[in-house]
């Protein structure tokens, strides 16, 4: 399969070659955009559109909770794979109720490969798909979230601007840190090769873990008082961080449910209407611990932490 046969597994195979020990994240192909204009090539239309998420994967879980918050659920359909990555990467399994509703493939490659026959890069989710032209529009989950936040609002879709045109300076300056030491920063962390380079990336890692936590006890929200785009790219990587990326990636120093506001906010964002029904644990640990022979060789899952993210916060 070459390149196909990709996802977590391939980069781990490709780490060994980066002499200086560091995870490189590649960047995602597919970068179409949905438009509001009826007359775009991709317009924003409901029931047109398919998204292939895993419920494991934190790029995915942001599209998924921008297409609850927007009210998105009638207009794009859904197939969900399964948790586990396997040789041939992220798969389909009828059995346990992960199918693929548009074609009924085996595989997340399949999806690629009938977009584009010769595409040999990087197999991930999430992938938007045009049920109508049998296009792939994006797998770039940043900008997804773009779309969903906007895209469909002249079709029907709930109230809510998460991307606010006064705010998007200081949005997009978070976006930048969070992601590069927090959501991609736990996977520096886990997948680093060397001492070096796995030190750098915890060091980073809760330097802004530390900021984060100064800057929710003094505001509501990462960008202030109004819920953000923000805040829903941060929570993904919170809501797996004691369960999965403390213990399996390394990321040891200190637990999120000690950072008083972290926490506070984590459980505030989980409580959030409709946000909930998108966080799936049972998917999230068995993929990371399971999924990762050169992290976790045993496979074995641990059976905590235990953590109540319905307890009481006092973010309001």
């Amino acid at each position: 399969m070459g390149q196909l046969v990709n996802g977590e597994w391939q980069t781990e195979a490709l780490l060994a070659k980066n002499r200086d020990g560091k995870f490189k994240r590649q960047d995602s192909a597919f970068r179409n955009w949905l438009s509001p204009d009826p007359e775009a090539e991709f317009p924003a239309e409901a029931g047109r559109y398919h998204l292939y998420v895993s419920y494991a994967c934190p790029w995915a879980h942001r599209t998924l909770i921008f297409r609850a918050l927007k009210g998105l659920g009638d207009m794009i359909s859904v197939s969900v794979v399964h948790w586990h990555m396997g040789d041939n990467g992220w798969q389909f399994d009828r059995d346990a109720g992960l199918a693929d509703d548009l074609a009924d493939r085996d595989f997340l490659y399949q999806v690629y490969a009938d977009a584009l026959a010769d595409y040999t890069g990087r197999v991930t989710v999430p992938v938007l798909w045009d049920k109508k032209t049998n296009k792939l529009v994006s797998n770039e989950s940043a900008e997804i979230i773009r779309m969903f936040n906007s895209a469909f609002d002249g079709v029907g879709a709930g109230e809510g601007d998460y991307y606010p045109d006064h705010l998007r300076d200081e949005i997009d300056a978070v976006n930048a840190r969070v992601y590069t030491d927090v959501n991609n920063g736990v996977y520096k962390s886990g997948f680093a090769t060397s001492q070096k380079a796995y030190e750098e990336a915890i060091t980073a890692l809760f330097g802004t873990l530390d900021w984060l936590e100064d800057r929710l006890g003094q505001q509501r929200y990462l960008a202030g008082d109004q819920l953000t785009e923000a805040d829903w790219r941060l929570f993904p990587t919170l809501v797996r961080f004691d369960p999965v990326y403390h213990g399996h990636f390394k990321c040891n120093r200190q637990m999120l449910h000690e950072y008083p506001n972290l926490w506070n906010y984590t459980k505030a964002l989980y409580q959030h209407p409709s946000v909930k029904e998108t966080v799936h644990m049972d998917h999230i640990k068995n993929h990371y611990y399971q999924s990762h022979p050169s992290v976790n060789p045993s496979g074995v899952v641990p059976v905590g932490p235990d953590l109540d993210l319905d307890g009481a916060h006092n973010r309001g």
